[in-house]
């Protein structure tokens, strides 16, 4: 049973659940299909598997359903000589696209969403602090690196360990631990009154933080229909500007209030409260994740065919209002790939734990072995040159605005300087030199032209969404990192604020196309089975193109400025072409 150890609490509630949706009324309640199967799959599942034998819905929708499933290939309608009933046997493919497409989908994309949405907050929240937090925490150009950066050497160690527990025990209860533990991580870090403490909590809400990404994408992506699965990817994806947006706006309201409380031995200011609203997202998720299922794909890979179809059931429910008796798959189809997993998941071993261990390595090193070997090294490679570029520059470009913002201070007479000058003033002479005052005080004007930049994403999600399954996920990957290629290399040559500000809408534009076609392509190359381990795997190179991103940004900004951005140009470039090498999965099935 997926959720069996809640039955007993929650029976009553959903004894009631039950009685509407066998009465053809689930309306009351937008998850009662899917809340009544999260909480009783193993009952649901031992229930007769035929129809009545009324109609389903006419007995001409019986025969054209019948007829759709035997011209996509394996799927087959009878009858039941002995009650007299209809069955179709159907593949997983087929069984999730007759649950119909409707609320419950609706649903599962708001809440996924806002994994993502809280994920990108906790991430790019940083780059909003480290301006605020230089006077506090004692911060230089270096340490504001290692700051960003810290959260992704967690990452990378968590986007293993948690991918890996994902493909062995299953892809909601990892979500629900981390985000939990997430939420925690961030309201510690908000009272941490030292830089080392504060880099403590950071790690550990990146080994947090690890988990989401590996796991959330394979979770929704294997409840949706092959038609549908590319733009509600996009989709989803679009919850990370939503997160930027949120990030930037939050930050405007509260970082220059300068609310708080200082003392000799204890500060709360504004920025540290900025960090305590930015962990609400995570506490909401861990609650909503609790209405929902686990995934069908997961329990299909486990040998759990009967949970599979009574969440099914459930999700056909929730979409059509119906009961769960009219839901027309009564037997889904196992193909021999399947059956060779189903067989490796049944070898005896002794305990849970010894499984888990077993399935973990198993899965690690099946990813690096033929013919997986090939996807795993390409998307590592993507990943990698990929989030050198998106997190290397994104992060830093609220530390650029504000330099843009202090070099015009100090300069009212001059209206044109280059991102080097702008750069060597503050260096040498300015906030950040060894004679400087520290001012952790910023202007509006820097969070309003963050918030444009964040803002030029929402159009380009858009169009990601729109055309991701007409396009291709191939297209969108080398538009994107091409055009952010050459935006990157042109911040070389912006002249003033305006420019700079110009450019750096553009990239935040094209990225997130690049992103969203990314996270679309990883996560369907990958078979079931080894999905969210294969993800992770990947999002560990990216979390490294993070780390190394922002640290090499950090130390050649003020050394030799010229170098990040043609660097980032040419890797953003490059990884991007290598997806070329990756299969064509738009449309298609999930392995």
């Amino acid at each position: 049973m997926v959720e069996g150890d809640t039955d007993q609490n929650l029976s009553k509630y959903t004894d009631v659940k039950d009685d509407r949706v066998a009465n053809g009324d689930s309306k009351d309640h937008p998850l009662a299909g899917v809340v009544a199967v999260s909480l009783h799959e193993k009952s649901l599942a031992n229930q007769q598997l035929s129809l009545p034998h009324g109609p389903l819905n006419g007995a001409g929708e019986r025969a054209i359903v019948s007829k759709q499933l035997e011209a996509k290939g394996g799927g087959a309608g009878g009858a039941d000589p002995e009650r007299g009933a209809y069955s179709i046997k159907a593949d997983f493919e087929q069984a999730i696209e007759l649950t119909g497409y409707g609320r419950f989908h609706y649903i599962l994309l708001a809440i996924c969403g806002l994994v993502s949405t809280s994920e990108e907050m906790d991430v790019i929240s940083m780059s909003f602090i480290l301006p605020s937090a230089q006077c506090d925490l004692d911060l230089n150009t270096q340490s504001k690196g290692w700051l960003n950066s810290i959260i992704f050497i967690g990452m990378m160690f968590g986007a293993y360990v948690w991918g890996s527990v994902a493909d062995s025990l299953g892809r909601k209860k990892v979500l629900i631990v981390i985000s939990i533990m997430n939420a925690f991580c961030i309201v510690a870090s908000s009272f941490s009154q030292t830089y080392e403490v504060f880099m403590v909590f950071r790690f550990l809400n990146g080994v947090a933080l690890g988990g989401s990404g590996p796991v959330i994408w394979p979770y929704f992506a294997e409840f949706q229909p092959k038609s549908k699965r590319g733009s509600m990817l996009s989709f989803m994806a679009a919850f990370w500007t939503i997160g930027n947006l949120l990030v930037a706006g939050l930050a405007w309201l509260i970082i220059p209030t300068g609310i708080g409380i200082t003392t000799p031995a204890f500060t709360y200011n504004s920025w540290r409260i900025f960090l305590l609203v930015c962990s609400i997202p995570s506490f909401i998720v861990a609650a909503l994740l609790l209405y929902l299922p686990e995934s069908p794909k997961f329990l299909l890979s486990q040998g759990k065919i009967d949970e599979a179809l009574a969440i099914f059931r459930g999700i056909y429910v929730t979409n059509t209002g119906k009961s769960k008796d009219q839901y027309p798959v009564k037997e889904l189809l196992i193909d021999d790939k399947l059956r060779e997993e189903l067989e490796a998941v049944t070898k005896p071993i002794k305990n849970k734990y010894k499984r888990m261990l077993y399935d973990i390595l198993d899965n690690s090193k099946q990813v690096f072995m033929s013919p997986i070997l090939k996807f795993t090294i390409i998307s590592i490679t993507i990943n990698f040159t990929f989030h050198i570029g998106y997190y290397g520059l994104m992060m830093w470009f609220p530390e650029l605005f504000n330099r843009f913002d202090e070099f015009t201070r100090a300069h009212p007479g001059v209206e044109d300087a280059s991102v080097c000058q702008v750069t060597d003033y503050v260096v040498g002479m300015g906030s950040h030199s060894q004679t400087g005052v520290c001012s952790a005080t910023i202007p509006s004007t820097v969070f309003m032209e963050s918030l444009i930049t964040v803002a030029a994403a929402l159009p380009a999600n858009v169009v990601a969404v729109l055309g991701m399954d007409r396009l291709g996920r191939k297209f969108f990957l080398v538009f994107s990192t091409m055009a952010a290629g050459a935006c990157s290399a042109s911040m070389y040559f912006v002249t003033n604020q305006h420019q700079n500000l110009a450019v750096s809408a553009v990239f935040s534009g094209v990225i997130s196309m690049g992103n969203a076609s990314l996270d679309c392509l990883i996560t369907e190359v990958f078979p079931t089975n080894l999905r969210a381990t294969g993800v992770a795997i990947s999002m560990v190179a990216a979390r490294l193109g993070g780390i190394i991103g922002n640290v090499v940004i950090a130390t050649l900004l003020d050394l030799y400025c010229p170098a990040p951005t043609f660097i980032v140009a040419v890797l953003l470039a490059g990884g991007g072409l290598m997806c070329l090498f990756l299969p064509n999965t738009t449309r298609t099935a999930l392995s």
